[in-house]
């Protein structure tokens, strides 16, 4: 159940190539050669993982921060460059900067979605009831990821040490803030103790993070064909946004089944300070810690039709939030 995560690239190396690809416009496509890295498909300090291919292409170098994702060593310092290979792809991302459009624009159309408004600053987020027909399964989740501004919490979708746009991706958080815990309590080479039950964290009242579990139960239950969590699932095809936002990948298909509508806004290493994996991955927060170095996150990538779970989100990296409704 446990995949790899280590994330990262040289940024500069590619910065004018991610402005010329583009990341959510249903007006323009482009084809270019692959440039995003995934959280559990790449080589990384943490360990390596090997990517069967027909046909390969080579992705620009990749920069690891050994001071935050090293297991063997978690407190060594320094940063060491690698390149990694894929298989060859069609990437047709688009791009929203500079546009008016928000995360509205790349729900589905087909879905009855509700609306929430956030107390603390007035935001507007859409929610969807997600109940698969003889699942028996039904919560309501936002529709759209997290936008409440806290401590360690930049906007997604950015590219080098660029922020991106926070009214379409919402925000990054280090685990820390996706808990609603200061640093030096719940960070990086901290236990946090959260204890049971519901963890609201950064979600507004009566919302919270949810919990490994709770990301299990979801895709189990978007899968259809299967029973209990497996990192062979299809629910990831089914949770992405359909709406042009992901790069393109040969055998890969996009439902946006549920109207989950997930949005490819990458991640921030927040030690080295920049972003990564804009228009190729996004992932999600749980509640859950595995040690004093990562918790349970969820990712989506544009090159895989699950959804993975993994135990080695480094507390240090900004990731998405998304929240699920308390029971009643």
């Amino acid at each position: 159940m446990k995949c790899v995560k280590g994330l990262g690239f040289l940024w500069v190396a590619v910065l004018a190539a991610f402005f010329a690809l583009s990341a959510c416009d249903d007006s323009s496509s482009a084809s270019s050669d692959e440039t995003g890295t995934s959280s559990s498909s790449v080589e990384s300090s943490d360990s390596s993982v090997t990517l069967s291919s027909s046909a390969k292409v080579t992705e620009p170098a990749e920069v690891t921060d050994d001071s935050s994702d090293s297991k063997d060593n978690p407190s060594s310092a320094g940063t060491s460059t690698k390149s990694s290979n894929s298989s060859s792809s069609s990437v047709t991302p688009s791009d929203v900067e500079g546009s008016s459009k928000t995360a509205w624009d790349y729900l589905n159309p087909d879905i009855d979605y509700g609306e929430f408004t956030d107390e603390r600053d007035g935001q507007i987020y859409k929610t969807v009831t997600i109940a698969p027909a003889g699942t028996g399964y039904s919560e309501v989740w936002m529709a759209e990821n997290l936008n409440f501004e806290t401590e360690n919490s930049w906007c997604g979708g950015g590219i080098g040490t660029t922020e991106g746009d926070c009214s379409v991706y919402g925000r990054l958080y280090t685990w820390a803030a996706a808990v609603g815990r200061a640093e030096d309590e719940c960070g990086y080479e901290h236990t946090c103790g959260l204890g049971s039950g519901d963890i609201r964290g950064a979600c507004p009242k009566g919302w919270h993070l949810p919990s490994q579990s709770e990301w299990e139960a979801l895709i189990v239950a978007v899968d259809g064909s299967i029973t209990e969590y497996t990192s062979s699932n299809t629910a990831g095809s089914k949770l992405k946004s359909a709406a042009r936002c992901w790069s393109s990948y040969s055998g890969i298909t996009i439902e946006d089944a549920f109207g989950f509508s997930a949005l490819p806004a990458g991640f921030r290493n927040h030690v080295i300070g920049n972003y990564n994996s804009k228009g190729y991955g996004t992932d999600f927060w749980s509640s859950t810690e595995e040690t004093i170095y990562y918790a349970y996150a969820m990712e989506l990538y544009y090159r895989n039709d699950g959804a993975d779970l993994f135990n080695d989100g480094n507390k240090n990296k900004g990731f998405s939030v998304r929240c699920v409704k308390d029971s009643d």
